[in-house]
This record gives C-alpha cells, structure tokens and sequence, in this order.
C-alpha cells in the first residue's frame, strides 16, 4: 500500500529523527477525519519545496495527528526545469491538463489567455478560475507523492507571456504544422511550452511568438487535446539519456 502524503509547513531545520512532528489545520483533520489514518499507519509530511519526514503516526485527535520522525528526505527539483503555458480551455479540460503536468513533475504554468481560447477569465471569475487550477495542483502533487508543488500564475495574454520569455533558456510552441520534433530539442536548464487552445494558434499568434524567440516543435504525427499534448510534451523533454 501506498504511503499517503500530506502537505505542511516543516521547521527549518528539518527535524531529527526521532522526534514528534503535528500535523494540524484543515490537512491534519483531513488525514484524521477523511483519511482514517491510524496510530502505526507510516506517512510522510511534505512542505511542497523538496522537503519531507516520513514515519509513523504516534497520535490521532479530531484536529489532526502527530508522527514520530523515522527518516528525513531532501530532493532536488526535477531537471529540466520545465514550465507549460496551458491555454484556457472549455469544460474541465484545463484541470484535467494541470493534474496531469503536475504527475510528471513541471516547475509551474501559466494560465494563457491565447487568442482562439472560447473561454474568458477576468475579474473575479479569473481568480477563482486561478484558485481551482491552485488546489488542483496542489491534491495532484500528493496523489503523486512529489515533494515540489509546481506554481500557477496567469492568466497572462499573448503578450504578457511573451513578456516572460526572458526568464527561460528555451521556448517551444507546439504547433501541428512545425518540422522539428521536441524530441530531438536540446532544452537547457529551463524551459517554456506553449500549449494551444483547441481552435489551435492563429498565423498572427504565432508570429508573435516566434518574432520573440519561440522556435515551433511537433510531437505527434497527430492532432492531441490541448488537455493531454504538455503531458506528452514534458515526457519527451524528460527522455532518458
């Protein structure tokens, strides 16, 4: 059976081994209340930026529950450091695509108010629309068991994503009609993809893009949802050497 994982501030230092840490505030009673967890049940506690304990519960109340520290673990970022602008998208399908850039282990993404996306965020709606991506970010990262919580920012138009560009050692957009495969890209240390809405990048869209140094890269001799092309995309940038 799967360890669970639950998410929490941790004291800097870590704490040793041996010693008690709570947990407590909505995620304790959820690991009471929801989860059931039982005193001898081994968890890990996870502060989102690489940091965990892990060791078994000695304590369970209705405000949450307490290990006692068995091992201490230390992981660094996943390398490339890969971000994914995701394009708005109707229903479910942006969440659907945040959960699963989160499972294979992205840095962050950008919520991209592209062109031809039908949905529209502003105002409060945006916020809210901000806050779902958010929480689903961050519940993916402990059905996975990662240790790092990617960040989510936007939503960003055409332009301002373009304005982020500087911060990345390469940009890709995916794009059907593209010639060079991203899996034969040399990415670098950090890198942003760009992921279309469903109506796809309009000409002008894109000239914009690549005028600001994105290079365009296909990964599919097919057409994929914009919900599932960053999953694939990230595991081919993360192809074994």
């Amino acid at each position: 059976m799967t360890r669970p994982l639950f998410l929490t501030e941790l004291p800097e230092p870590l704490p040793a081994v041996g010693q008690a840490v709570p947990l407590r505030g909505d995620e304790g009673r959820h690991a009471a209340v929801v989860r059931r967890i039982e005193p001898g049940e081994v968890v890990d506690l996870a502060d989102g930026a690489g940091r965990a304990v892990t060791g078994p519960v000695t304590e369970v109340t209705k405000q949450g529950i307490t290990i006692e520290v068995a091992e201490v673990r230390v992981a660094a970022a996943p390398a490339p450091e890969v971000w994914v602008a995701q394009a708005l998208a109707k229903g479910d399908r942006g969440e659907l695509a945040v959960e699963m850039l989160t499972e294979v282990g992205v840095a962050g993404v950008y919520a991209w108010q592209a062109n031809r996306s039908i949905v529209k965020w502003s105002g409060d709606r945006a916020a809210k629309a901000l806050g779902k991506w958010a929480n689903t970010v961050r519940e993916a990262t402990k059905q996975s068991r990662r240790l790092w919580i990617p960040q989510v920012r936007g939503p960003l138009t055409t332009k301002q994503l373009v304005a982020e560009f500087a911060g990345f050692d390469a940009v890709y957009v995916l794009h059907e009609d593209a010639t060079d495969p991203l899996s034969a890209a040399e990415p670098g240390q950090r890198v942003l993809l760009l992921v279309g809405p469903e109506g796809g990048i309009g000409d002008d869209e894109l000239g914009l893009l690549t005028a600001a140094g994105a290079r365009t890269a296909v990964i599919s001799d097919g057409v994929l949802r914009t919900s599932t092309a960053g999953v694939v995309a990230v595991g081919q940038l993360r192809r074994p050497d």
